[in-house]
Order: C-alpha cells, then structure tokens, then sequence
C-alpha cells in the first residue's frame, strides 16, 4: 500500500476460471465515495503545487522530464549513458527516485551532473512537493535539462504531475509487446515512449513492431522511440529531441523576459 496516495486493492478486479468452459468471470471492486474522495482531494492538492513547479522551471528556463518505466526496465543506464553524451554541450540536473538507497543517484553523480536522492520508503511514487523542496537544492542552468526519475512502478506515477514539461516512459523488450495494454493509464500520460534494450532482440521473441502498434493503440499518435544504452542505438534521435525541446524552452523564458522587462506602460522607466 501506498502512504501517499493510499493504492491498495480498492478498484481491483478479482477473476475466477472455471475450468469446464475455459473462461473467466471478473469481478469489479470500485472504491467507496470516501475514498474518491481523499483521492481527489490528494490529487488536486498535488496538482496546485505541480503548477508552481511548473512555472518556476518555466521561469528559470529549464527544461524537465518526468521519467517513468517498471523496475528493471534501464532507466538509469539510459539516464548516465545520455548524460555521458550530452556532457559539454547541456547541463543535466536530477533528482532520482526510489523507495530506498542512494545507488542511483551515486552513479548519476559519477558522470558529473548534480544529482538529488529522494526516499519515498513505503511510498510507491514521486509527488509534486517532494520535488519542489528538491529544486532550490539543485544547480538548475537556464537552458539546460532537469531529469526526474520516478520510482519503479508503471500505475501511479501516471496520475501524479510533478510540474514536468513532459512524461516520457520507458519501455524495455524484455517485458512484453503487451505492456500498454496492461498498463493503459501509463502509455496514456506519456508525451514519449522510449522501446530500451533494443540490441537484445536478436535474442528474444519480442515483436517491436506490435509493441508500437499496442502503444498507439492506447495512445494514438504518441511518438515511440527505439533506443539501447548498450549499443547506442537511437540515441542520436533521443539526444536530438532533448537538445531541440531544452532550445525551445530556453527561448521562450526569453521572451517572456523581454516581454516583461522590455517593454512598459506609458510614463514608467525600466
């Protein structure tokens, strides 16, 4: 159970086969009203203050990604190896994500970027407030990027905006071209979804192609990139999109800048 949005097994669907026929009948559990309720009142709560991290990363010109994928599924690798190629020519910011330890947030502040281990114990995902009571503790640059790793997990941290540009999920050929399917909500948040470990196809019967296909399907029209740590593959198109969106975000600050410092109502100086 969650202790920050407080998932158990309310909303679960229970499912009993019957061996003579083969098929199964599922059972629906929804949640009670007051439970609804706490969650909205959770979620908004959330969302109020995902708003203000929002505009101050908007503000400060610094371009944030909320990464989100299963344990196991290369986020970390993918994260150092973009770092490591992207050293000299953006500044990278993160703040990692895990229910325990500090292991990843060492090997993030291996490569050199500045990086912020965030605990959540029982806690099964990020939240808004614990990543802005992280950002003042982080040397954010204007035009540079602020990767957020969330926990290992693909239900919750869907529902929670941590005030990111945009959510990207990655997706490794190791768990299945079914995945979206299973996991609707998650493939639905995501703006970009990263298909990671690419080079171990040779080796597995994984479609990559229904894999896309399921995504869209859940999704439609979200971009699917396939990429590997290991060998590099796609990288170049991942670093492209990183380097063009930080651009992007950089320029807009400064017009928002100039729009507010550069021009004044009649009778009033600079």
């Amino acid at each position: 159970m969650c202790t920050t949005c407080g998932c158990s097994g309310d909303g679960a669907t229970l499912h009993t086969h019957h061996a003579d026929d083969g098929h199964d009948d599922a059972l629906t559990l929804t949640p009670d009203v007051r439970h609804v309720s706490i969650e909205q009142d959770i979620l908004s709560r959330n969302d109020h203050i995902a708003a203000h991290n929002r505009h101050d990363l908007a503000h400060a010109g610094v371009f944030a990604l909320n990464l989100m994928s299963s344990p196991g599924a290369g986020k970390t690798t993918l994260l150092v190896k973009t770092i490591e190629q992207l050293a000299g020519r953006l500044p990278v910011a993160v703040i990692e994500g895990d229910q325990q330890t500090s292991r990843d947030a060492e090997r993030i502040r291996a490569t050199g970027a500045p990086a912020l281990q965030i605990n959540t114990g029982k806690g099964c995902h990020l939240d808004a407030r614990m990543v802005q009571e992280a950002l003042p503790r982080l040397p954010l640059q204007r035009g540079g990027l602020l990767m957020i790793e969330n926990v290992g997990n693909l239900v919750c941290p869907a529902a929670f905006d941590l005030g990111e540009a945009h959510k990207v999920v990655i997706f490794s050929v190791t768990e299945g071209e079914d995945k979206p399917l299973k996991y609707p909500d998650m493939f639905r948040a995501a703006d970009l979804v990263l298909l990671n470990k690419c080079d171990l196809l040779p080796y597995l019967e994984f479609d990559a192609d229904l894999a896309e296909a399921n995504a869209q399907r859940v999704h439609p029209g979200v971009r699917v990139m396939r990429v590997s740590a290991t060998s590099g593959e796609g990288l170049d198109e991942w670093l492209a999109w990183l380097k063009s969106h930080a651009e992007l975000c950089a320029q807009s600050h400064d017009h928002s800048h100039e729009h507010l410092h550069g021009h004044h109502p009649h009778g009033t100086h600079a």
